[in-house]
């Protein structure tokens, strides 16, 4: 082979390298315009401490490309946990008791390059460097207070049900309205229910 042809080639390689990655690139970037987000509470239970009764939640939260791209554009988000309890009765249809919104706001600092989550109930505030680590915070509840045991009825079975969801009942009427029609801000767990240990 000539010098010619071996100087083509090896400025030639590089050009073609830098393709690929580009292609590989843009594909990444429409698969990830495309991913469907999913809210799951994977474990949750309750114990009674000192008189109240607290929650511990594990919760696996995924955004939508959605939600992303509006994080991303300076939305706030909000993250809402939803804890019901209910009195269970024999010969009556059981009774809600008591209702508990725990809702967490996560917001993204393009400045700092920060994600900051923020306890809206409590006001407590925490800074992360990675969505990731944003996340993993926001599902890891542990020592919520729920209720205290000594308003709830001695002779009575209560159960407790959480759930978690992304709220989006904040905003204007209008991107209501848009969010109602795209799904990928329907962002839900299921509910995970259990007998309330007293």
């Amino acid at each position: 082979m000539s010098p010619a042809a071996k100087n083509r080639r090896s400025r030639l390689l590089p050009a073609l390298l830098l393709l690929l990655l580009a292609g590989a690139n843009a594909t990444a970037q429409d698969e990830a315009e495309d991913r469907e987000g999913y809210f799951e509470i994977r474990s949750a239970e309750s114990e009674l401490v000192d008189g109240v009764h607290v929650l511990d939640a594990r919760m696996q939260l995924v955004l939508s490309s959605e939600a992303l791209r509006a994080l991303s554009s300076g939305f706030t988000l909000t993250i809402e946990l939803q804890t019901e309890l209910i009195r269970v009765r024999r010969w009556y249809i059981d009774n809600l008791e008591a209702e508990l919104a725990t809702r967490y706001e996560l917001v993204y600092h393009p400045l700092t390059q920060r994600y900051i989550v923020r306890n809206l109930n409590s006001g407590d505030q925490d800074s992360f460097a990675t969505l990731y680590s944003a996340l993993n915070n926001l599902g890891r509840v542990q020592g919520l207070p729920i209720i205290d045991d000594a308003v709830l009825e001695a002779d009575s079975t209560y159960r407790i049900r959480v759930r978690a969801l992304l709220q989006t009942r904040q905003y204007s009427a209008p991107l209501r309205m848009l969010f109602f029609w795209r799904g990928q801000w329907q962002l839900e767990s299921e509910w995970i229910e259990w007998i309330l240990e007293r």
